[in-house]
């Protein structure tokens, strides 16, 4: 029964007779954890708003450099100059306020964008 009630989504199982504390606690537990989903949700919200302010050619671009490709591979594989694909990788740095390309990677697997085909 508590396994079930675990893998149902439950906090906490207490089996009768409990102290009020162990209650208490398990509240508590929940609505930390609620919290911080609440608060991950947020910043996926987020993630997702300025996404939509990148241009097609922008999301392009930001799905290349994620997969690891330099400027020189990027302009080949769309057609543009290395200059052009420079701009829009600035644009796209802004525009999704990631400080590196690290950062950005780890924004697109939150926002479970595929690489491209």
């Amino acid at each position: 029964m508590s396994v079930r009630a675990l893998k149902s989504g439950a906090v906490e199982f207490l089996t009768k007779p409990f102290r009020d504390q162990e209650l208490l606690d398990a509240i508590h537990l929940a609505l930390q954890r609620d919290s911080a989903a609440l608060e991950q949700q947020a910043a996926i919200r987020d993630l997702q708003e300025r996404y939509q302010t990148l241009t097609a050619r922008e999301r392009e671009v930001m799905a290349l450099v994620v997969c690891g490709m330099l400027n020189k591979q990027i302009a080949y594989e769309i057609g543009a100059s290395e200059a052009t694909v420079k701009i829009h990788r600035g644009h796209v740095m802004q525009k999704m306020q990631a400080g590196s390309v690290v950062e950005l990677v780890r924004m697109a697997d939150k926002l479970k964008l595929s690489p491209p085909q």
